[in-house]
Order: structure tokens, then C-alpha cells, then sequence
């Protein structure tokens, strides 16, 4: 299999990792030569309750046997994404009550910026350098990392940058700005925690020039930092929110939600200001729905501030010089880029899967299910800690 992997489907980089998957299961990948390996990724966050989880299973049998797509976006009433919508409503913060469902986070990020333009009638988007919102060309738009975009330009005008945390920059958010857009927490750049208020105080500017706020909780939403999304931690509500990965409990999914006020401008002038034929897909939404439920109606979210400590706990050596995130949305900071590509490597050898982020090259991603136990986060510590300690013998042996 990996060697028509390899000649048939386009990769992403020149090493892709090639597991040969079997099944999974909770929190373990198996591979056809029989191999159980401990996931401490989750699809870069986007299995939210473990591999295969009965209750999601069980609903995509469902709506399998029932009906699968009928119709493009938002001409047909269909339960699971009319029952999946309305559960949002009542999870988020007031004045969030409506959402479009699409077919991927940086599709929410392509819909959030569209309905920013449109509500604002002003172009200026502002982005966190660092950022990463998605890869088509309006979300790649809003990475100021000149290595990947260079190859795709002109991307989309009127696109400029802040540093993330930092206030003075703020006094760039002006009345020609129609939004500025931050992850709640930034991914790539090595899961970078907003601190003194600052997203408070971006909101604040916003409402004093007239900008609208969108939060991508693309990575954090969904329970992952101890609520159901990031920004619950921070004491602000933004005007329009992204959301993906997580969401879909390992299916395809994405949203952007906003005031009914806000989202009603897309159904006019133009008619259809965002359309999408699979959007809402009634398989998907149907997991969707069976994830939040699942997350919402367990402990799962309070667990994960309770896994944190012991991840914190468990993982100490000198080659790790800092825990990054919150919840289950941590970031392995080591010595050097080096030794984080060897944790990674070896770690698959030893049947322990483990991924980089994308700006800050000594990170180590480590965003397992939430569903994962007390003792697979042990023994995948353990495993962490005895690589590392081969890695500091081998160093001082050269």
C-alpha cells in the first residue's frame, strides 16, 4: 500500500510519515502489520472523542440508511443539521446565534472574511503574523510567512499584520479596517497563549473603530482547553466565529457562526453572498451533532484541564524547555529543532505518534483525544522522557 501511496496520491511533503492504517480505536491507530500505536495527535486535532467512537458510528449508520445529499446549502430543512445548529446556538454566548456549516476550517475562514466585507463594507483585513488560518488563497492571505506564500501570489489585497500580544500595534485597527482575525490561541507558531487581556482589549478597539472581531477556534474549539471553545476562557465574545477539526469527531466539517443580524446579509445582495453544495452534508452534520452531544453531556471538557496536569507533571527533562497551551492543546518546546525531529521519529518507532506544528520548529504537538486515559498519557510520557534521555546520551557520547 505505501508504495502506491506514493505513486498515485499527491503528498504534501517529500516524508510523509506513510503509516499503513488498519482500523483505530480510542486512542490507538492500527497498522497492517498488526501494530498498535498511541495517538497523541488525533488527526492534528480534529478527533475529538478517540477513533471510531461508538456513539458517532452508531449515528453516521443512522442517517446512512436514512438519506445522504439532497441538496445544495440551505434549500432543504435536514435534521441532523437543523438539531446540529440549534445545539450550537445554545452553547455559544449570545449574540452568536446563527451558523453556516461548511466543508472545512479555512472554508469558515474564506465565509468569515466574505461576511466581514460585507457587513463592513470595508476591505482592510487585520491578521497576527505567525498565523495560521488554512491554505486556499484567501486564508493563505493571512500568513505574512513569505516561504509559503511567495510561490502563490497575488494573494488577496488589503491584507495586513500585528504582532499577537502586542498592544501598541493595536493602534493599526483603524475605521478603514473592516476585521481583524486571531486564533484564540495561536497553532502554528507554537501554541502561544494570549496574555494581560489582550484579546479583550482587540475586541474593545474593534468596537471603538467599527472593525469586527472573528476568532478562529479552528484548533482550541470543542472542548479542548478545558470549554468548549477557547475564547470562553478570555472573558470576550467575538463577532464571528471559525470553527473545524474538532467539531466533526473525524469527518469533514467547518462553521462560522455570528449575530442573526450579521449572517442574514449573506442570503441578499447578492442572493447567495456564500453558497456551498456540501455544506451541511446530513452524514457529517450527523457526527457533528454526536460529537458535541457526547462533549456537552460529559465531563470530558473538565477532564481535560485534569489530563494537562498530568502531561506537565509526567513530562520533565532537561531537554524540554517549556509546556506551551492549555488543556489538551499543549506544545512540546525542546532545545532545538533537531532534537524535536528526532523525538518525533523514534517516538513512531516506538509505536507512539507524536507531530510537528508549523512555524516554530522545536515544537512537539501534543493534542490527543479527549476520551485518552490516565494511563495512555503515562505511558506515552514515559515513552517521551526515555527518548529524550537516549537523545541527551547520544549528544554527550558525540
Amino acid at each position: 500500500m505505501k508504495k502506491d501511496f506514493l505513486k498515485y496520491q499527491a503528498q504534501t511533503t517529500p516524508h510523509p510519515l506513510a503509516l499503513e492504517v488498519s482500523h483505530a480505536n480510542g486512542s490507538y491507530i492500527v497498522t497492517t502489520d498488526g501494530k498498535e500505536h498511541l495517538d497523541f495527535v488525533a488527526g492534528v486535532s480534529a478527533c475529538s472523542v478517540g477513533h471510531s467512537h461508538p456513539r458517532i458510528v452508531s449515528a453516521i449508520k443512522e442517517q446512512a440508511e436514512k438519506y445522504l445529499h439532497v441538496m445544495v446549502y440551505g434549500e432543504y430543512a435536514q435534521k441532523p443539521a437543523v438539531e446540529l445548529t440549534k445545539l450550537l446556538s445554545e452553547h455559544l454566548p449570545d449574540p452568536l446565534s446563527k451558523t453556516y456549516l461548511v466543508n472545512s476550517g479555512t472554508e469558515a475562514i474564506e465565509g468569515a472574511m466574505k461576511l466581514a466585507r460585507r457587513a463592513t463594507g470595508r476591505t482592510e483585513i487585520i491578521a497576527a503574523k505567525k498565523a495560521y488560518h488554512g491554505n486556499t488563497m484567501g486564508s493563505l492571505s493571512l500568513m505574512d510567512f513569505e516561504e509559503r506564500v511567495k510561490p502563490f501570489r497575488p494573494l488577496i489585497g488589503d491584507i495586513s499584520f500585528i504582532e499577537f500580544n502586542r498592544e501598541k500595534d493595536l493602534e493599526k485597527i483603524t475605521s478603514k479596517t473592516a476585521a481583524v482575525i486571531l486564533e484564540t490561541i495561536q497553532g502554528g507558531a507554537g501554541f502561544i497563549m494570549p496574555i494581560n487581556d489582550y484579546l479583550k482589549k482587540v475586541k474593545k478597539r474593534c468596537e471603538e473603530v467599527g472593525a469586527l472581531l472573528i476568532l478562529d477556534e479552528i484548533q482550541p474549539g470543542f472542548g479542548r482547553t478545558g470549554k468548549l471553545f477557547g475564547f470562553e476562557n478570555f472573558d470576550l465574545v467575538p463577532d464571528i466565529v471559525a470553527l473545524g477539526k474538532g467539531m466533526g469527531g473525524g469527518l469533514p466539517i467547518g462553521a462560522f457562526s455570528a449575530s442573526d443580524e450579521l449572517m442574514d446579509l449573506l442570503m441578499d445582495n447578492p442572493k447567495m453572498g456564500h453558497i456551498t453544495t456540501f455544506g451541511g452534508n446530513p452524514l457529517i452534520a450527523a457526527a457533528a451533532l454526536a460529537t458535541l452531544q457526547e462533549i456537552t453531556e460529559s465531563d470530558l471538557m473538565e477532564q481535560s484541564l485534569e489530563k494537562e496536569k498530568l502531561f506537565r507533571k509526567h513530562l520533565q527533562h532537561p531537554l524540554i524547555k517549556e509546556i506551551r497551551g492549555k488543556g489538551l492543546m499543549l506544545a512540546l518546546v525542546l532545545e532545538s529543532a533537531e532534537i524535536a525531529d528526532k523525538l518525533i521519529l523514534k517516538a513512531k518507532q516506538k509505536q507512539l505518534i507524536l507531530f510537528w506544528l508549523l512555524f516554530e520548529k522545536r515544537a512537539v504537538r501534543l493534542t490527543p483525544p479527549l476520551t485518552i486515559s490516565e494511563e495512555e498519557i503515562l505511558k506515552g510520557c514515559g515513552i517521551i522522557v526515555d527518548i529524550l534521555r537516549e537523545i541527551e546520551k547520544d549528544e554527550k557520547e558525540c
